[in-house]
């Protein structure tokens, strides 16, 4: 039962291959190795420090090598290949399917790249460099041209004869495609359909002719889109003549996904999703250090913004005690907004012809919930300080700060997105600056006017 846990529980594996390594125990290191599928020997080596991954990557089997690549990030496969020689880089991307090559030989040097293309045969080459036309995040990038193909007239019989003489499909095949005698696209013969029908029965009459296809120049969002809600298997890509040029499987929009929920997640930090966590100290802060540069310089404004009420603030001490309440709210609210409109960018929800009225929807309820909280805190700062003119200006300041958070949140999304900037990536940045600014400037301003 022991081994078991270590297999199930990645913690408890983690911990046992560790032990394993430090001890120097090579032997039971690799037998845990060689059980375990190379997905989870990915993870494993992204969860060790850079010496103890270089120790595990050479007890890997050799024809493990390329699936395990495949399952690392950008950045730890970096590093992992710069230790390998050329054969050995040549070697594990045998065998390797199409679509998975294409991703894996984009970070390679040229001369490897080369040396790829000359072991794989004339037709293996050309559906390689048909995969590497297309931008990596399309649905050209994504696609496998690895398809069986069948003509609309031939019978079932003869199709089952043909896939008996051929010796099998691809992998994760669910359904053939039917193309005419120029390969343009006509529809799909699942699998179930083939395996039940009449024999006697051409193509034709059994095919789906209305099947979801995908167009290869399809950005990667759109196809997990329709993966999800048509609940596909798989779907044909097709150029804009319907050519056939090959099939997008589940696996790899899982893929696409699992990438998109990452970099939106990393992004709001202003980090890269292939971000790797044991990376050195140096390469780290580098890294980092470039937000935590553009930071800087907003709170820099925001803090000459301040010293504009400078006299202001040495008649009336009580403002700065209370400044960081409208800046906070501020900051919280345009937040919200700003990741639910980045979510239903991504989401392809949002676009010119709704903008305005999720504008106006934003704006009610920043207003909305500006009133309700200005009179609470309104009410606090009157008990607290005895003095109705500062509960009132906090309490102005705040449903301003809370207007323009709304504002802010889908205004900068959308100015991001039109010039071409990653509203995950710079939409925080942006917006922080924006509510801290006029926060204090609402608060300070209004302070000044009521109280001086």
């Amino acid at each position: 039962m022991a081994e078991v846990e270590q297999i199930v529980n990645p913690s408890t594996r983690l911990e046992a291959l560790r032990s394993a390594l430090d001890a120097g125990s090579m032997r039971p290191a690799k037998r845990m190795i060689n059980a375990l599928h190379p997905a989870e020997v990915a993870s494993l080596i992204e969860s060790l420090r850079p010496a103890e991954r270089q120790i595990l990557w050479e007890l890997v089997p050799a024809d493990n090598e390329g699936d395990i690549l495949l399952g690392l990030n950008d950045e730890v496969r970096a590093s992992i290949i710069a230790t390998m020689d050329d054969e050995e880089i040549v070697a594990a991307a045998d065998g390797m399917e199409l679509d998975d090559l294409a991703d894996f030989l984009i970070d390679l040097p040229e001369a490897i790249i080369q040396q790829v293309m000359h072991s794989m045969d004339q037709q293996h080459k050309d559906r390689l460099q048909a995969v590497l036309a297309y931008p990596e995040d399309s649905a050209g990038g994504l696609m496998n041209p690895d398809t069986v193909t069948v003509r609309p007239d031939v019978s079932i019989e003869v199709v089952l004869r043909y896939l008996r003489l051929s010796g099998g499909v691809p992998d994760k095949t669910d359904a053939l495609f039917v193309v005419n005698r120029n390969d343009l696209y006509l529809g799909t013969l699942p699998l179930t359909t083939l395996l039940t029908a009449d024999p006697a029965l051409a193509v034709s009459e059994v095919m789906d002719s209305d099947p979801v296809h995908l167009l290869a120049d399809t950005s990667a969002a759109k196809v997990a889109m329709q993966f999800s809600d048509r609940d596909l298997l798989s779907a044909a890509v097709v150029d804009e003549k319907g050519q056939l040029l090959g099939r997008i499987t589940i696996d790899d929009v899982v893929d696409v996904i699992r990438e998109q929920g990452e970099h939106s997640l990393m992004s709001m930090a202003g980090l890269d999703e292939d971000e790797d966590m044991f990376a050195p100290v140096f390469s780290s802060a580098r890294r980092r250090a470039v937000w935590l540069g553009v930071n800087l310089a907003t709170a820099f404004l925001a803090s000459w913004v301040v010293g504009l009420f400078q006299a202001t603030l040495d008649q009336v001490v009580v403002l700065a005690i209370l400044m960081p309440i409208v800046a906070s709210m501020g900051g919280i609210a345009g937040s919200q907004t700003l990741t639910l409109m980045i979510r239903g960018i991504a989401l392809g929800q949002v676009e010119k012809s709704n903008s305005h009225w999720l504008l106006n929807k934003e704006i009610m309820v920043g207003l909305l919930n500006g009133v309700a909280w200005a009179s609470i805190v309104a009410l606090a700062v009157v008990l607290w300080f005895g003095d109705w003119r500062i509960g009132a200006v906090i309490a102005a300041a705040l449903i301003i700060n809370l207007v323009v958070a709304a504002i802010s949140g889908v205004g900068i999304p959308l100015l991001l997105r039109r010039l071409g900037v990653d509203p995950a990536l710079a939409g925080s940045v942006v917006l922080t600056t924006f509510t801290d600014v006029i926060g204090f400037a609402a608060f300070l301003g209004l302070g000044s006017l009521v109280l001086l």
